[in-house]
């Protein structure tokens, strides 16, 4: 199966995305790394960035993938050589290009406002002119199961036409994303029945929560090209989501996708194109979401612990994601014992020291601490209890002043001092509230020490009033995410006082990352 990532392309037009050269240049390297076999990276006609990436982008040593620029068929009415968009592509200088053209006739006459016949040749004549220049051509039949669905003829003739011109690929594009996967197995496979002598492709959009479905419909039926974006990125609803095409193929289909070796770095390769896209992660992700092999009910834990089967359809490690059982009300006593077993191995379910954590956790719960989800904070609980805790840091002193924001001004500032093996260092930052300004002050202060620290940064923040009644008196808990661009892990702290909640769950956060860190 080829795959054909266009996280560059179709992920760089979701909303919110926005990736500077570098950052593309950064993902070409680590999704060739990984294995993948084509590469769109976006159009070279279409903006100086994209035209200042495809100089950039030369000077890279690719292993395993193809850079793939992307661009129209000429406009109407003029000659292939004439065309300022094809011009570029061939300037882009890269070994393969992908044309879209229109294979649904209403977006002929309504949207380009051509005629039917003068979009065949804008078709025919684009491929024509790239395979006289040498490239390997990808034809993206765009709309095109729209167009099938309305007018069948004249969709297949567009793929004729380019096979014809020499199209090395023929790839049927769910471009507004509304099919459904029977309407998608069934045209499908009308395709690959008249054009056997020319590889077909997928390209599904995610508008109808489809996409994945839709793309292993189309494989099943025989295509062997898929194209996709890590993590679903693209416009709208996205784009077929790589991260759960690949594995649910190579793991269960039997697919050779990417090498074998790869797709124990599924997860960290998703993680670390979120933090270049600046997205949070999706939690809930098939494969690399941080809840995808979380486990919160007794009896489900039991049965993992004893068959890890019984309830995770391929093991974690697969993906290079991990097992989590969370910690809540309904957790027995046997997943308190794994966590404390993390920390220490040699407990034992009749050691008294899993009774006195037993007793701690329900002590801190009835406070309002909740550590489903904040896992960490439970793991630093349980290394205080047993003594195998390690003081990074010691915090002096910090003072938080918060004042009206004028002009738009940052509207709080901290000063805090800290002390690291008898070193004392203070500082003082702003921030857009008290918590922001604490972050900001104490990581500046800390990265004096630890300069791994840069690498760490927040991603969720959430506030939890637990006794309303007592109005602005009432205790808050606070829970806070945090990612090294490839962990993700969560803490918690409760008070009446928000501040103080959300200083114990970002000194948490801290000292569970220099932990990992420093491998304690």
């Amino acid at each position: 199966m080829f795959i054909y990532d266009s996280t560059l392309r179709d992920g760089a037009q979701a909303e919110g995305i926005s990736f500077t050269v570098g950052d593309k240049l950064k993902i070409v390297k680590k999704l060739d790394e990984f294995g993948v076999d084509y590469i769109e990276a976006g159009n070279p006609g279409s903006n100086p960035k994209d035209v200042e990436f495809f100089e950039k982008v030369k000077e890279l040593k690719l292993s395993n993938a193809k850079l793939v620029a992307f661009g129209s068929t000429r406009r109407a009415g003029i000659k292939p050589e004439e065309d300022a968009n094809l011009a570029a592509l061939l300037r882009s200088g890269t070994s393969v290009v992908a044309i879209f053209g229109k294979s649904w006739d209403f977006h002929v006459t309504d949207v380009i406002r051509t005629t039917l016949d003068e979009n065949l040749n804008m078709i025919y004549d684009s491929i024509a002119y790239m395979k006289q220049n040498g490239k390997e051509v990808v034809f993206d039949a765009e709309h095109f199961f729209d167009g099938y669905k309305a007018n069948p003829e004249y969709a297949l003739k567009t793929l004729e036409v380019a096979a014809q011109a020499g199209a090395d690929w023929l790839v049927l594009c769910d471009t507004n994303g509304g099919s459904f996967p029977s309407e998608i197995a069934d045209i499908t496979k009308t395709v690959i029945e008249r054009f056997s002598s020319v590889p077909i492709g997928i390209h599904c959009h995610n508008d109808g929560g489809m996409a994945v479905a839709n793309s292993i419909m189309a494989v099943e039926q025989g295509v062997v090209q898929v194209q996709g974006t890590f993590n679903g990125y693209g416009e709208r609803c996205g784009n077929a989501n790589l991260c759960t095409i690949i594995p649910n193929l190579q793991l269960k289909r039997n697919f050779y996708c990417v090498p074998p070796h790869s797709i124990a770095q599924l997860t960290s390769v998703s993680r670390y194109i979120s933090e270049l896209a600046n997205m949070a992660p999706n939690e809930r992700d098939p494969y690399v979401g941080n809840c995808a092999f979380a486990h919160k009910g007794g009896m489900h834990v039991d049965a993992i612990l004893k068959n890890p089967a019984s309830f995770e359809h391929v093991p974690p490690e697969s993906v290079g994601n991990e097992r989590r059982i969370l910690m809540s009300e309904v957790a027995g006593r046997s997943t308190i014992l794994g966590k404390i077993q993390k920390v220490a191995p040699w407990v034992t379910k009749t050691s008294p020291e899993v009774q006195q954590i037993i007793d701690e956790l329900k002590r801190l719960e009835h406070e309002g601490y909740q550590f489903e989800g904040a896992e960490s904070s439970f793991e630093l609980l349980v290394r205080r209890a047993l003594g195998k805790d390690h003081k990074f840091f010691e915090v002096k002193d910090f003072r938080v002043l918060c004042e009206e924001p004028w002009q738009g001004d940052y509207s709080a500032s901290a000063i805090i001092k800290v002390k690291v093996d008898g070193v004392e260092e203070v500082t003082a930052a702003e921030g857009d509230g008290p918590v922001n300004a604490l972050d900001k002050a104490l990581r500046k202060a800390l990265e004096v020490f630890y300069p791994q620290l840069k690498k760490m940064r927040l991603t969720d923040y959430k506030v939890r009033v637990l006794d309303t009644s007592k109005a602005t008196a009432a205790k808050v808990r606070v829970h806070i995410e945090s990612t090294d661009g490839e962990r993700v892990w969560g803490t918690v702290g409760v008070s009446t006082n928000i501040i103080e909640a959300s200083w114990n769950a970002l000194v948490d956060s801290i000292e569970y990352f220099l932990y990992n860190e420093m491998g304690m």
